[in-house]
């Protein structure tokens, strides 16, 4: 079939009708170092992207850190509000 002759046909994740999605054909030489290198680097950044999610749940529901920002000892964790409304309140210097 027109899947098993793609390369990496057999690896996790590949599935029929679809097969190895790579819409941009970044892997169509089949180097198989660049294959493990891409499939790492996209475990990483889904194990980021899980945390961020976590940190924006808890931080909603009003957990902070104990203590302050900055060195000064000025804002404190509680006082910076989620989401995007947080970017203005972190100090700069």
């Amino acid at each position: 079939s027109a899947l098993a002759d793609k390369p990496f046909a057999g690896e996790l994740g590949v599935q029929a009708p679809l097969g190895l999605f790579d819409p941009f054909g970044i892997l169509d030489d089949g180097d198989e170092e660049r294959f493990k290198l891409l499939r790492y680097i996209e475990l990483k950044h889904g194990r980021i992207a899980m945390l961020a999610f976590l940190g924006q749940v808890v931080t909603k529901m009003g957990v902070r850190l104990p203590g302050y920002l900055d060195r000064a000892n000025t804002v404190a964790f509680k006082d910076i509000p989620t989401g995007f409304s947080a970017l203005s309140k972190i100090p700069t210097g």
